[in-house]
């Protein structure tokens, strides 16, 4: 690939400041002149010369996957699902920062600490997988059995696995009692974790455990990592490759997702597009108790829509409300290509807002942003909404973008055609030689800054998947964040990709010693 000078090292990149602000407007243009034979043999030329680095097995299964075919779709593996369940303040999120190996879920004393986040990305033994904390929730101390049964039977759902943590110095308590109920009838392996053993002498409380009729209490250290290892260890014997929940479905309907905070007119949206009271509608915030699935028709196509509004049944605290819509998203997610985020226009955006777009995001489904009320927005509203959205959602400027009502059905024709641009936007695959001459291009115009003497150099770039697309660099050292940005925006600008969030990946790789 060509090079040209590196900019001034003296003026470093951070990742919170680009360097390569603007567009190029020419970048289209040179790469339209492009012969596809020299293409062609660019690109070979640049996959022969990775033989001199030093590859494992996942970057040959990476580049033997590269394609020329824009018509390929393909997945990345959804990953097996570890849910992490048991009542308040036994160590679930001391455990969870322990197996991911950093700080991540708030840890306090305080029972019921609400988090927003429930999710993460997890690695053992060269085994990826994702963890869902559950312990994010706040007890009503009137029912604190409901709610516990409620929080392990929707992490149940959600999970190839469970991990059940009781205090071993405690005991076991009815409410534990209450949860393994559950856990008996569900056709998933249960992990007993006996939490805060600490030293040798505490070993046999968690003995006494196995009266729960779980199996072996695998007695552990969430504070000292005592005995995680060994357990971890037995769990990825039984956690499949790929999870059996969530699982890609193919064909059938697109299937769409309806997001949003409480009463922003989710149900009313779905009863208008179904031309039924398909869904209760009050002006009580979280009367909608499941997900509700309905193929529907619009503008003369066939759709699947869910609409959750992530709250089973009332519960008493906001907190813990709020961690059961947090929960139920993620559950739509799975099951949606593509999610329309609505947005109350007659309200501020609220962090509440921005939370849920950002649950999308991390899910790497597709995004249409829906505001809704459109029609009870007055002047003033609208100066201050499009303020709200330069500021707020500059990070979702890519996704289409529909004023309607959803009461009055006012502009619902106009969702089809925003649906339709993001999920081919979803589908859209970079033929593996195009992809390199776009790079070729780009870094030629705009080379890497020189960091510690040494410039990184993109040795080949090959689009991994689609659904969301995902494209790998192989790359002589670390880019900045700023870089990887500055290739995403270039990647929008030249192909679209509208409604439909990219991801950027690095592979490092050394020369092969001779």
């Amino acid at each position: 690939m060509a090079d040209k000078k590196a900019p001034n090292p003296s003026s470093p990149m951070t990742d919170s400041e680009d360097d390569f602000e603007g567009t190029d407007p020419t970048l289209l243009d040179r790469l339209g002149t492009l012969d596809d034979e020299l293409i062609s043999a660019r690109t070979e030329t640049l996959r022969a010369g990775l033989a001199d680095f030093d590859l494992d097995d996942d970057d040959l299964e990476i580049l033997e996957a590269a394609t020329d075919d824009p018509d390929a779709i393909t997945y990345l593996p959804a990953l097996p699902v570890l849910a992490i369940v048991g009542r308040p303040n036994v160590g679930k999120s001391a455990l969870v920062n322990r197996i991911l190996g950093r700080r991540e879920a708030v840890v306090e004393d305080t029972p019921g600490v609400t988090r927003d986040r429930v999710s993460y990305k997890a690695e053992w033994a060269d085994r990826f997988f994702t963890i869902v904390d559950t312990g994010g929730w706040e007890p009503d101390a009137k029912g604190i059995n409901a709610s516990v049964a409620m929080q392990a039977e929707i992490a149940i759902d959600l999970a190839d696995a469970v991990l059940f943590v009781v205090d071993a110095n405690v005991g076991a308590t009815s409410t534990d009692e209450h949860v393994v109920r559950l856990l008996r009838k569900a056709k998933k392996p249960v992990y007993l974790a006996a939490n805060k053993v600490d030293d040798l002498r505490q070993e046999p409380n968690a003995s006494v455990l196995w009266s729960l009729g779980l199996g072996e209490p695998y007695p552990v250290s969430a504070l000292h990592g005592r005995g995680v290892a060994d357990l971890l260890d037995i769990i990825m014997k039984d956690l499949p490759q790929v999870s059996a929940v969530a699982k890609q479905e193919v064909g059938g309907p697109r299937r769409v997702a309806i997001l949003g905070r409480p009463n922003v007119g989710k149900s009313s949206l779905l009863n208008k597009a179904a031309g039924e009271e398909r869904v209760v509608v009050n002006e009580l915030a979280g009367t909608t108790r499941d997900p509700v699935d309905e193929q529907v028709e619009i503008a003369g196509r066939i759709w699947r829509f869910v609409d959750t509004a992530g709250i089973r049944r009332r519960v008493h605290l906001q907190q813990g409300a709020d961690f059961y819509a947090s929960l139920r998203t993620s559950a739509a997610l799975e099951k949606a290509e593509v999610a329309v985020v609505m947005i109350d226009v007659t309200e501020p955006i609220s962090e509440q807002d921005v939370r849920i777009i950002d649950l999308v995001l991390e899910s790497g489904r597709a995004l249409v942003l829906a505001f809704n009320k459109w029609d009870m927005l007055d002047d003033e509203r609208r100066r201050y909404l499009e303020r709200e959205i330069e500021q707020d959602l500059a990070h979702v400027s890519w996704a289409p973008r529909v004023n309607m009502s959803a009461k009055t059905g006012r502009h619902l024709e106009k969702l089809v055609p925003a649906l339709e641009l993001a999920l081919d936007s979803w589908d859209t695959r970079l033929p593996t030689g195009k992809f390199n001459a776009f790079l070729a291009e780009l870094t030629s115009a705009h080379p890497h800054p020189v960091r510690g003497g040494k410039q990184p150099r993109i040795l080949f770039g090959t689009q991994a998947s689609s659904r969301p697309p995902t494209f790998v660099l192989f790359t002589t050292g670390f880019l900045d964040p700023g870089y990887r940005r500055y290739i995403q925006r270039r990647l929008r600008e030249v192909y679209g990709f509208e409604g439909s969030p990219i991801i950027v990946s690095m592979r490092v790789r050394e020369k092969r010693k001779r």
